[in-house]
């Protein structure tokens, strides 16, 4: 049984942040996060102006009609929380949010030129007022900087932070692009920068229970956005090599043509996804048990790589097995409706087959249900009831609220000013001896190991950002199932031989000269064990009694299967925290399916969402988005664990899904198809819940491939684009006098706009914008962050690493910025990922030793 199933007592155990009071002062960049600290449980007090924040009047709305409760988008985000109305512009109105912050737990601030600073207070004196406060900030581009002062948008986000140009359609031969890139919707630079924001409230609140001591947490959504690609910035850093495009799969060095989805013979588009020869030779297989005819298969020299490490996908072109496997996967579907497509059947033989759903799809999909990945909220309004997810993994002791539907504006003002709040106990619990971290200030989790068993981003990503906070993490691998270690691999010459670089350098062939593998586990501690063997299972459990937390990636079942099953490790550990993560999780119905991000966001809804209108296929993501948002949530599970057994002294068994984190992103949708009966449609790089934003596109540039995200919302940014285009013409057109009218003509529109572009250099056309207050960004590329982002290098986004065998090279920084305990990318160890085994000695000869201390509560 599952320890994350429903139990006898599941009413009585409480959601993990429960007592504690956050205040919301956010507009759309940092509701996201309120609405997930709401579902962990806190009591999310939204400050919005008399006239109600700007995200009331967001659509889609009900029935279509504006009001200040009408918007379906304010709806997913804003549910569980309460709204008090305050007017900040005035003394009393200050004086009123001060009094909310003196019993506060968490202060979650959006700060921009959109939003500006209401509370007249630097962070450092919110610090010196609040002493035990979490303030948490997000600003688009950090609070100074040459970009400091820039307007953004989710499209120029995404534009800036590459993952645009990591995403969209196919070239055509000779790497021309004939399409512009397509971002995908909706609204995932917010998201992104929610994701990292949460789990950097969540360390602060684990040291405030150590020390009683608040702290600042600032995030820019520009720097948050920039590392969330996977392998462009490191091809770019490690060998000066470009990655391209390709329609709905990985961006790769060499576009291949090899197309992951196929369509079935009624339309629908369906994910037939291979990572390796063998999956080739499987999809094969299954043509031939249904008597389809298939081309002999082709000898491929590199069949062998995954001997000395596992290929991350699109970091290699691909082989003839698996250009034919593909093949005779694309005939297959195209001879099946989508009814009558045996995808469960050919998840049974191993293979990556799933349906793109369309984001509603998922809702009454048994497995969801079984895992409670949605819940019913009540709707007085509208006599009925609607579906929201609410979960993104399951816990065997703190489950997720589902909380009531988002707030009336001004609902629970008397309410929240009259009564007294009694602040959540500030007792510290414990004071461990924690280690200092190359910023002098303590690594705040140095006192927490985990036996990381992780692999590929999705997991070993998440222990990546829990050991850039100083834990210490055995990274576990054998030599027949290692990670991703074949990935932007280090130059032949090394280091030296990329500073002299001006063009694409060969690689080596060494696994322990992988640059995404040393990216995604600097800092970690190497060990080589096989825990198959009785020997090395007993090692393995010796090390789970000096551990706090027990990793894992694995298809569901692995761990049992070796004995290390939770009921074991709780007989090692009594307080263990064991996280796992999977594709769909454990419990339910579809635990055994075989995915990796591409497959997961396909089956979540997001693929279908991106990509331009039909009869266009889905462009979906050019990367395995849903691995980093993975990781971003096991961490946020492992440190929801960590400050419930901080608490309690209660460890517990985590189940986590990729495919669950994708789902919690596509609210808005799911609420327009039961309110509206609306299907989501794709609209390329436009948002068909922002549909009189216009110019809202990418734009050709001078140059191959160049392009500019530009964004106009209002009248007012639409006259001063006009006038910086010299087309004061363009507003005497009857066309384009008005946000709907603009909207009604868009193809006009952006050949018009796109033909007065294509004359200027992208980089020179974005500062003139913005100097006029237009929001507008160049569609950069690895190379335009690495080597000419000046806003980036001023916020130190990288941060320079030294292996033992593959040297000293740049890896991605945490964009979360704290005061208190500030993280650090090489970790405890100061250094980057270990090589195969690098660790056994040191590690093997501890545990030969009495149990290691750790804090107890």
């Amino acid at each position: 049984m599952s320890h994350t199933e429903p139990a006898e007592d599941a009413a009585t155990k409480k959601p993990v942040f429960d007592g504690l009071r956050v205040i919301e002062i956010a507009d759309v960049t940092a509701e996201y996060v309120g609405l997930q600290l709401a579902g962990l449980g806190a009591e999310v007090v939204k400050v919005e102006p008399p006239e109600g924040q700007a995200t009331r009047r967001m659509a889609p709305h009900v029935a279509d009609e504006e009001g200040p409760d009408s918007s379906l988008h304010f709806w997913h985000y804003n549910r569980g929380k309460k709204s008090v109305v305050l007017d900040l512009t005035t003394p009393s109105g200050r004086e009123s949010l001060y009094g909310l912050l003196e019993s506060a737990d968490v202060l979650l601030q959006s700060v921009s030129r959109d939003s500006p600073d209401v509370l007249e207070l630097s962070p450092e004196e919110v610090r010196a007022r609040w002493p035990r406060l979490v303030h948490a900030r997000v600003t688009p581009f950090g609070d100074d900087g040459p970009w400091s002062d820039h307007l953004g948008s989710d499209l120029v986000h995404l534009a800036l932070g590459g993952v645009a140009m990591c995403c969209g359609y196919d070239p055509q031969p000779g790497l021309h692009y004939d399409l512009p890139p397509v971002v995908p919707q909706l609204l995932h630079a917010y998201h992104i920068t929610g994701e990292q924001l949460l789990y950097g409230i969540e360390v602060a609140l684990i040291h405030r229970l150590r020390s009683g001591d608040g702290q600042t947490i600032s995030i820019a959504i520009h720097e948050a956005v920039s590392k969330s690609t996977e392998i462009d910035v490191m091809e770019w850093a490690m060998r000066r090599v470009e990655i391209h495009r390709q329609t709905c799969r990985h961006a790769a060095a060499a576009p291949d043509y090899r197309k992951t989805i196929a369509q079935t013979k009624d339309g629908r588009w369906v994910a037939t996804f291979s990572v390796n020869p063998k999956d080739a030779e499987k999809t094969i297989d299954f043509a031939h048990k249904y008597g389809m005819a298939t081309a002999p298969i082709p000898e491929s020299p590199d069949e062998d790589m995954s001997a000395t490490g596992r290929p991350i996908p699109g970091a290699f072109a691909a082989n003839p097995k698996a250009i034919a496997g593909q093949d005779a996967a694309r005939r297959m579907v195209e001879a099946f409706t989508y009814a009558d497509l045996p995808w469960r059947e050919a998840q049974a033989e191993g293979l990556m087959w799933v349906p793109l759903r369309r984001p509603h799809e998922n809702a009454y999909d048994e497995h969801w249900q079984k895992r409670g990945t949605f819940d019913r909220v009540e709707h007085p309004e509208l006599g009925r009831q609607l579906l929201y997810p609410v979960s993104k993994w399951r816990s065997s002791e703190n489950p997720w609220r589902a909380g009531s539907r988002a707030p009336h504006l001004g609902q629970h003002t008397e309410q929240i000013l009259s009564t007294p709040h009694t602040p959540a106990p500030s007792t510290v619990h414990t004071r461990p001896r924690l280690l200092d971290s190359p910023h002098a200030k303590p690594f705040a989790l140095s006192d927490i190991r985990i036996l990381d068993f992780a692999w590929f981003l999705a997991s070993a990503g998440g222990t990546r950002i829990l050991t850039s906070f100083g834990a210490e993490t055995l990274k576990v691998e054998w030599y027949t199932h290692p990670d991703t270690r074949l990935g932007a691999m280090s130059p032949v010459g090394g280091r030296d031989a990329r500073d002299r670089a001006t063009g694409p350098l060969p690689p080596v062939t060494d696994p322990d000269k992988g640059g995404q593998f040393n990216n995604k586990n600097p800092g970690k501690l190497g060990l080589s064990l096989n825990v198959t063997h009785p020997e090395g299972l007993e090692i393995a459990r010796e090390l789970v009694r000096r551990s706090d937390v027990v990793t894992e990636g694995f298809s569901p079942g692995v761990l049992d299967k070796w004995g290390l099953g939770y009921d074991r490790l709780r007989e090692l550990n009594d307080d263990i925290i064991y996280v796992q993560q999977s594709g769909m999780g454990s419990y339910g119905t579809y635990g055994r399916f075989r995915t990796v991000g591409p497959v997961a966001a396909a089956f979540a809804g997001m693929s279908e969402m991106s990509g331009l209108p039909e009869p266009f296929a889905p462009a979906g993501w050019g990367y395995s988005f849903l691995d980093w948002i993975g990781a971003y949530g096991y961490a946020q599970a492992i440190l929801a664990a960590l400050y419930h057994r901080e608490v309690t002294g209660k460890g517990q068994h985590i189940d986590a899904s990729q495919v669950e984190a994708g789902i919690s992103l596509i609210g808005p949708t799911l609420l327009d198809w039961q309110v509206n009966g609306r299907e989501f449609r794709r609209q390329g790089n436009v948002s068909p819940f922002a549909s009189t934003a216009g110019p809202h596109a990418l734009y050709p540039c001078r140059g191959d491939d160049r392009w500019i995200a530009i964004s106009v919302f209002t009248q007012e940014e639409w006259e001063r684009l006009a006038h910086v285009a010299g087309h004061g013409d363009w507003l005497d057109d009857a066309r384009f006098t008005s946000p709907e009218t603009r909207a009604a003509n868009r193809a006009a529109l952006d050949q018009l706009v796109g033909e007065w572009t294509a004359g200027y250099d992208a980089a020179e056309l974005m500062a003139t914008l913005q100097a006029s207050d237009i929001r507008a960004g160049v569609a950069q590329n690895a190379e335009d962050r690495y080597d000419h982002d000046p806003q980036l290098k001023h916020l130190d986004w990288l941060t320079e690493v030294t292996g033992t065998k593959i040297g000293r090279w740049p890896v991605y920084e945490s964009p979360v910025k704290m005061s208190a305990t500030p993280p650090y990318a090489g970790g405890r160890t100061n250094r980057g990922a270990p090589g195969y085994g690098e660790d056994n000695e040191a590690i093997l000869g501890e545990s030969s030793g009495s149990r290691r201390p750790r804090s107890q509560n």
